[in-house]
């Protein structure tokens, strides 16, 4: 904000700015109207206690009941339900990046909750006051599309533990000697197989096998049953008319079109390529002072899952869509090169493919040289 915009601001006093440090236990609320300052603490989760403390503050500093109210607080453990209460009271609230702030580079720096919240409500009042820069608003997705998103979350944390069991039951074989497959019959086997001295599996060896066995089961059933209710939605929520529109490319399955559309593409407006991505992370990082010139790579600053799924979509984008602009430009370039450069071509790939998906459900342009599976 420039010191006009600071005096300004400073004069009328028209706006109340609040500040919320978030944790566990408590909230710490500072307060200001730009010739005022005030912190207080209360407890995590106490919304009574908030609106307690903004009419107390408001009738301190003499300011009407109907003053504007602008809050902020750090996107992490307590999701959205915060930016929405406040919504409901009349606050215009800011879900800030906490990445996206500046903080001192100094190896020692002072921090505690008292000097966050007073950073953090300066902060607020620059970015009000005109200085957009001072760091990135959070979009805050529709409560419908935040309860899409639980499924596609909780099938990967299903995937990650189903991975874990089968790791532990062929450590635990290892460890003795033996190697079974991990499927169907495997009890039976279980009973026949033998040490390398012909001794049947020690008993707590065995029973705990059965155990880990057993715990994969359950994964196994919740996952299956996961998956056919985001199947049995896909085909019935007029919502995920997107999610229907991608599967008709070959190449880009139920899994891949669902997570595209309700992490970003479903909701998010993008104004042009760059900022879309931008937001799955798939930009240059360009280094570029006094002599020294080189490339960083790509930021890795967007959307983790679809940046991993994205790169999963361009090898298969090589399988199943050969013949599309973009495989013809990755095999002209990367094609003949090691195994390294095609890594790196891969990522300028998705980057491209994420762009003509976004393109095909804005306009529904299919990329030059696909195929529909229709087709």
């Amino acid at each position: 904000m420039t010191a006009d915009l600071q005096a300004r601001a400073y004069e009328n006093a028209t706006i109340l700015y609040m500040a919320l440090e978030l944790s566990n236990e408590k909230w710490r609320l500072a307060f200001g109207d730009g010739t005022h300052k005030r912190q207080v603490c209360i407890a995590a989760g106490d919304i009574a206690a908030l609106t307690e403390q903004l009419s107390k503050v408001k009738a301190r500093w003499s300011l009407g009941e109907d003053v504007a109210v602008v809050s902020c607080y750090e996107a992490g453990r307590d999701g959205f339900w915060l930016h929405r209460q406040l919504t409901e009271l009349g606050i215009a609230n800011r879900v800030v990046d906490a990445a996206s702030i500046e903080v001192s580079r100094r190896a020692r720096r002072a921090k505690t909750d008292r000097l966050d919240a007073q950073a953090l409500l300066e902060k607020l009042i620059r970015y009000e006051g005109g200085e957009q820069g001072v760091w990135r608003v959070v979009r805050v997705p529709d409560p419908e599309w935040e309860e899409l998103r639980q499924l596609h979350r909780e099938r990967e944390q299903l995937l990650r533990e189903r991975t874990r069991h089968g790791n532990r039951l062929r450590g635990k074989l290892v460890a003795q000697g033996l190697r079974l497959a991990i499927g169907k019959g495997f009890l039976q086997r279980l009973e026949e197989v033998r040490l390398f001295d012909g001794r049947p599996l020690p008993a707590h060896l065995k029973a705990g096998l059965i155990r880990e066995w057993e715990r994969l089961q359950v994964v196994q059933a919740q996952l299956k049953a996961l998956e056919g209710e985001m199947r049995e939605l896909i085909e019935t929520n007029p919502a995920l008319q997107t999610v229907r529109s991608l599967m008709l490319l070959s190449g880009v399955g139920w899994v891949g079109a669902w997570t595209l559309v309700v992490e970003i593409l479903g909701w998010r407006k993008m104004a042009n390529r760059r900022q879309l991505a931008s937001l799955a992370g798939l930009v240059p990082s360009p280094y570029n002072s006094g002599n020294m010139v080189r490339d960083q790579g790509i930021s890795k600053a967007g959307n983790r899952r679809v940046r991993a799924l994205l790169i999963q979509l361009a090898w298969l984008w090589l399988r199943y869509q050969p013949a599309s602009k973009h495989s013809r430009w990755f095999q002209e370039r990367f094609g003949g090169g090691s195994s390294r450069q095609r890594r790196i071509g891969i990522v300028a790939l998705a980057r491209r493919l994420l762009i003509d998906l976004w393109r095909f459900i804005e306009t529904g342009a299919v990329p030059e040289g696909a195929r529909l599976k229709m087709s």
